[in-house]
């Protein structure tokens, strides 16, 4: 971000180790960034709105992954958010209703319906690995977070605007003109 203009640049982390490979990364570059040991549920001890908020590779270890959403969309996010989760299960993606009957269960078991999959003990030989959303979740979770898609270049990246759209108010889906 540095190389393409930015004016500043902050880097934050929980683990010491990842931000020694940043600082590493940013010195042998050249360029000139600021680190900061946090946990991304601190992001209201920030401050000040980004541009351009990157949120790479994070929900996925985070027992909290909603709040973290939305957190960066009340205290960081000013534009753009570019998030990437590991992604399992279906590709499908259902548009839901705006409400369902309590005893309509047959929603659940629909492919494309939004689920987040709760890692008990690890995967992939990583016990921070928490929650892994299928991209029904992904997507539901950035709006429910007051996030717009603009665009899904990759298969689990995702470019959003922030919307103001509380957290927790519902998503809209402007091509149906339906609010959930």
């Amino acid at each position: 971000m540095k190389r393409r203009g930015a004016a500043r640049v902050l880097g934050i982390d929980s683990d010491p180790d990842y931000l020694a490979q940043a600082r590493f990364a940013a010195e042998a570059t050249g360029q000139e960034i600021e680190f900061r040991a946090m946990s991304v549920y601190d992001l209201g001890d920030i401050g000040e709105r980004f541009d351009i908020v990157l949120f790479m590779g994070v929900l996925y270890h985070l027992r909290h992954p909603l709040l973290a959403l939305d957190l960066i969309h009340e205290h960081v996010a000013d534009d753009l958010l570019v998030f990437q989760s590991m992604q399992r299960g279906a590709q499908a993606v259902v548009t839901p209703r705006e409400d369902f009957d309590f005893w309509d269960t047959a929603p659940f078991d629909d492919a494309g319906w939004p689920k987040l999959h709760f890692i008990e003990h690890r995967y992939a030989h990583d016990e921070t690995n928490w929650w892994v959303p299928n991209r029904a979740c992904a997507e539901a979770m950035l709006r429910s977070a007051g996030f717009a898609i603009e665009s899904h270049p990759e298969e689990e990246v995702y470019v959003c605007r922030r919307t103001d759209t509380p957290p927790g108010a519902g998503a809209v889906y402007p091509a149906r003109g339906i609010r959930a």
